[in-house]
């Protein structure tokens, strides 16, 4: 990863080409869609030490996915704000269907 990023705009292409593989990111959808269902019950629930287990679930997911199918370094190394964000936009458009494949199959 050579090219810094300064916005999140810029950076959400780099993040899509570093998610080509589908079953890594069927493991993104998974971790953070477990996360959000997590977070959901520790609310509700009040167990708040609950929180303590979310970037767990997250990241176990992810990190699957990069090392042993995208064979790559996770971007949340350098980018942890933004790649937390990219996370959720990238479920939200594939969830309504406006994910943009375009960027899956040219790394930049």
């Amino acid at each position: 990863m050579s090219k810094e990023y300064t916005t999140f705009k810029s950076f959400y292409p780099f993040y899509l080409s570093q998610h080509s593989n589908p079953i890594s990111r069927k493991l993104h959808y998974l971790g953070t869609s477990l996360v959000i269902a997590l977070l959901i019950a520790v609310v509700i629930m009040g167990q708040w030490q609950g929180l303590v287990v979310l970037p767990v679930l997250g990241y176990l997911f992810a990190w699957v996915g990069h090392f042993f199918f995208e064979k790559n370094r996770p971007a949340t190394f350098t980018y942890p704000l933004y790649s937390l964000m990219a996370d959720f936009r990238m479920l939200f458009e594939a969830l309504i269907g406006r994910l943009d494949h375009s960027h899956f199959s040219s790394p930049k």
